[in-house]
């Protein structure tokens, strides 16, 4: 398999059903930064000791292939199967979420990103799955999506913040809480 096909020279990429649209087009946008954000959580896994949270995060990156392969697919043109996102994917994150809150201190304050390479990735990650999220909003506003992927990425979200939390306290981490300025 050629990793260069040189039909994409001009600005153009093709979609799952053959379509050609700019590289700047929102659905490109939208499955370019859910792999951009992929490569943030093989980053983390790379680094995380815990052996449960490393195969979570290879399934949530399987998730986030699906997620792209779905976002980059048009169902009504193309007649490869596309493989499905699932609620059981969402309550998996709940999860993983409900889990590690069991361990950690209850918030009080306002957390500054920080204190750890590891803690800062995940929120850089969580981030990256915001903007994710809004980029597949925004397309959903002009084109089909479905609604499972924004609950996903939301959820995702919520999951990168809270394993920020949970890695910072297992490397025993400080907290760096916001003091306004007032």
């Amino acid at each position: 398999m050629k990793i260069y096909t040189k039909t994409g020279d001009k600005g153009l990429t093709s979609l799952i059903g053959g379509s050609r649209v700019p590289k700047n087009h929102i659905r490109i946008e939208a499955y370019g930064t859910v792999d951009e954000l992929n490569s943030w959580i093989g980053l983390i896994a790379d680094q995380v000791r815990h052996q449960d949270t490393v195969v979570a995060l290879r399934e949530i990156q399987d998730r986030l292939f699906t997620i792209g392969s779905n976002l980059a697919s048009e169902p009504d043109k193309s007649k490869m199967k596309i493989p499905d996102l699932l609620e059981n994917d969402v309550e998996f994150l709940e999860k993983q979420i409900d889990s590690m809150n069991e361990v950690l201190p209850e918030m009080r304050f306002f957390i500054l990103p920080g204190g750890h390479v590891t803690v800062s990735n995940c929120h850089i990650a969580r981030c990256v799955c915001r903007r994710a999220e809004r980029h597949v909003i925004h397309l959903n506003e002009n084109e089909f999506v479905n609604e499972i992927v924004i609950k996903y990425l939301n959820r995702l979200s919520d999951y990168l913040f809270v394993l920020a939390r949970f890695l910072g306290h297992s490397l025993q981490v400080n907290e760096i809480p916001w003091k306004p300025r007032m």
